[in-house]
């Protein structure tokens, strides 16, 4: 079975570090800004351990992506690997489920973020047609960079990620000075239950790494690069995460609850004064226009994966003829985030788009596993997830945990979405066999 891209017409021009920083740019998005102290306002100084049960997690499914990562290498990410071990529809409802409950929607709530933010600290963007105007620059860019090539599109969120990361590893090398040993001490242990929204909420968190695989057959020698990547990124978020939320427990304490829509800008501000909040007001900016930069470079490379496979519109499988980009699937995607960033209201649907990221996740680890049982092209270079079969079921076990944390009113709209995307399938089918059968008819006559 061959799962190269010989005939995609792509170029590999994305190396270990440029897929490690987008990896890390992917996960550490605008969410940690305000995340400790939604943390800790449930658990506490405990908080800390709820990182590291969420980093088992984190590491099972990266593990997973890492070595079926490494055994298909065609352009599409989730969506080629469940296509893959399972089949068209399998690869039909990841690509949906991906491409509608996790891309549009999470892109348009994090350039909200942004006109939020920017709105704070200039008024007049506030009002509907400037809001718009904003949403139309901000998409605009990203998709014209990533017209004109995957090297200025990867070099635009490799810029973002390193100016996000700068201050947050301020906070973490200067914050250990002006931690308050008291404001990490924990009395009782949570409630299973509080523990297990917290989790939740954190897996959250780390979700987004899988995105930049979408650009798969366009990475260089990606049997190696794609789990070296991986693994470094994966390290890197979880230390990150757990250091920042020590030190933001460490400097507020019981204080947290007062700075809950900013805690790491409050802590800016006692390391070096007010200055310091306006700084990562600033990197909560560029980190939501970062993980939407690195969401326009590789979904569309999914949508053209589709087109190619017969599951969108052919006319999105074209590659641009001077640029070699799939530069229509890329203008398709940014037209429809821009105008989900228009609709507004984006609260149910990220709750879908949670429940949706874990199904996607679970698809994965499942292809893995089947996949395993394949004789693939390149496999001789193939990394492999350690731990044997320990490894995809405790990620197995874990989804599973996290989808029974789900509320009834998150999971039926993505249950109703399931089965749209089933019918639409269906829908499909019977019109690509209705063509083929006109086609035919013409040929005898």
């Amino acid at each position: 079975m061959s799962t190269s891209n010989s005939d995609e017409g792509l170029k590999r021009v994305i190396g270990v570090y440029a897929l490690t920083i987008s990896l890390i740019g992917g996960v550490i998005g605008a969410g940690i800004f305000a995340l400790p102290a939604d943390v800790s306002k449930s658990l506490g100084a405990f908080g800390v351990f709820s990182y590291l049960f969420c980093g088992i997690a984190f590491a099972s499914i990266l593990f997973c992506y890492a070595e079926i990562g490494s055994r298909v290498t065609t352009s599409g990410g989730s969506y080629a690997y469940v296509e893959a071990a399972f089949g068209k529809f399998a690869g039909f409802l990841t690509n949906w489920m991906y491409f509608v409950g996790w891309g549009i929607v999470g892109s348009a709530a994090l350039e909200n973020i942004i006109a939020d933010s920017l709105a704070a600290l200039f008024p007049f963007l506030a009002g509907p047609v400037a809001r718009g105007f904003l949403f139309f620059i901000l998409t605009g860019i990203l998709v014209v960079t990533n017209i004109f090539g995957t090297k200025e599109g990867v070099g635009v969120v490799k810029i973002i990620s390193t100016i996000k990361l700068l201050p947050l590893f301020g906070i973490m090398i200067f914050g250990i000075s002006h931690i308050n040993p008291a404001n990490l001490r924990w009395n009782h242990v949570p409630t299973v239950g509080a523990f297990g929204d917290v989790t939740l909420l954190l897996f959250f968190a780390f979700a987004g790494f899988e995105s930049c695989l979408g650009a798969s057959g366009e990475i260089k020698n990606p049997h190696r690069t794609v789990p070296l990547s991986i693994c470094i990124a994966g390290v890197f978020v979880l230390a990150a995460y757990s250091i920042l939320q020590t030190v933001t427990q460490g400097v507020l304490g019981t204080q947290m609850t007062v700075y809950q829509d900013a805690p790491l800008a409050a802590v800016a501000d006692k390391i070096i004064g007010p200055a310091g909040a306006t700084v990562l007001l600033v990197c909560a900016i560029l980190s939501s226009f970062g993980n939407v930069g690195i969401d326009l470079l590789s979904t569309p490379r999914s949508i053209f994966a589709g087109a190619n496979d017969g599951l969108f519109p052919k006319f999105l499988g074209r590659v641009h003829p001077k640029y070699a980009t799939p530069y229509l699937a890329v203008i398709s995607y940014g037209t429809l985030v821009f105008l989900c960033c228009l609709a507004g209201g984006f609260k149910e649907l990220a709750l879908m788009s949670s429940a949706m990221i874990l199904l996607v996740y679970l698809m994965v680890i499942l292809s893995t596993l089947k996949l395993r049982k394949k004789k693939l092209e390149g496999d001789d270079k193939a990394f492999r997830a350690p731990g044997g079969l320990v490894t995809p079921i405790v990620g197995i076990i874990l989804i599973v945990w996290m989808l029974s944390n789900l509320h009834k009113q998150e999971i039926q709209p993505a249950l109703i979405f399931i089965a749209f995307v089933c019918i639409l399938y269906v829908f499909m089918n019977w019109m690509k066999k209705k063509s083929d059968i006109a086609a035919a008819n013409q040929r005898i006559s």
